[in-house]
């Protein structure tokens, strides 16, 4: 399973359109812009109200020490690591979105209100090319309001390379497990495996070589679920949301790598997003702000 090409966006109108309702726009402590990051100084502001804000007896910046300097440093890394949606060529010009602790906290009020309340995570936009096997994208096709996809073509394109194992998920296959008892026989998955890739490509290539449809379409009729194919999905953090708390803890791996959490896996890569932990997974509590 692999994720790629991940697009994260409009962060500047979402936070914008969370202080719609009470006209509240002069209280918005966040940045949104590009800016040189040899040169940033736009981190260190907002790191700053983080610190003014839940830690007011450090009386900061006004008076400096060693723990506002720390604190200040803290909140700027995770400015840092959440907040730089995009890089260029030379990793030194940033897109970014800095959340100041008042947006913050109106949006993690929000979204703990429900669905009808944090509309705002309907309009930060999320575009990826997931590689994924049938049976995952099965389930994944659940998920239709506000989302898109568009797939690499089984009808144009299955027969243009060799069928291989790396054609399958494999992630977690286990080639030793025994399918029926046969004593003395070689009966393990891993035989089956690799007779089935025998069989499907020989039918690619009986295709290619008489252009006879009905060796495509038994192609196609045998093609397991473990196929894998890439789609460039769109969608945004409000789908993220539901998705991330009804999928986790599923016994599909490629949805909550439990088994192997070093292995590729959706909510994996929906941690690694832009201030996922605090708009995607708020249930789990992890404060934005560094406990003194």
């Amino acid at each position: 399973m692999k994720f790629e090409k991940t697009w994260v966006g409009n962060f500047e109108g979402a936070f914008r359109g969370l202080r719609n309702p009470k006209n509240s726009w002069d209280k918005s402590d966040s940045f949104f812009g590009v800016i040189d990051l040899n040169y940033v100084s736009k981190d260190m502001e907002i790191a700053d109200e983080w610190v003014k804000t839940f830690h007011p007896d450090l009386n900061w910046p006004e008076e400096f020490t060693d723990e506002g300097c720390n604190l200040a440093e803290e909140y700027a890394d995770k400015l840092i690591k959440n907040g730089v949606l995009r890089l260029n060529d030379n990793d030194d010009v940033a897109d970014l979105a800095f959340i100041g602790p008042q947006d913050m906290k109106l949006a993690q009020t929000l979204i703990k209100a429900g669905p009808e309340h944090r509309k705002f995570l309907r309009q930060i936009f999320v575009s990826v090319d997931i590689t994924a096997p049938l049976y995952w994208w099965k389930e994944m096709d659940q998920y239709k309001i506000g989302t898109v996809t568009d797939s690499t073509s089984t009808m144009h394109k299955l027969t243009s390379k060799p069928i291989t194992l790396k054609s399958f998920e494999i992630d977690d296959f286990n080639p030793e497990i025994v399918y029926y008892e046969i004593p003395g026989a070689q009966n393990d998955i891993g035989m089956f495996a690799d007779f089935m890739i025998e069989q499907l490509e020989f039918l690619r290539q009986k295709y290619l070589e008489t252009k006879d449809k009905k060796y495509w379409k038994e192609l196609v009729r045998w093609l397991p679920e473990s196929w894998l194919q890439t789609r460039t999905w769109t969608g945004n953090y409000e789908t993220l949301h539901s998705i991330c708390h009804q999928r986790k803890n599923h016994k599909l791996n490629e949805w909550d790598g439990q088994d192997d959490p070093s292995k590729n896996n959706f909510i994996k890569w929906c941690r690694s997003l832009p201030y996922a932990q605090y708009l995607i997974f708020n249930d789990e509590n992890i404060p934005f702000q560094i406990e003194k």
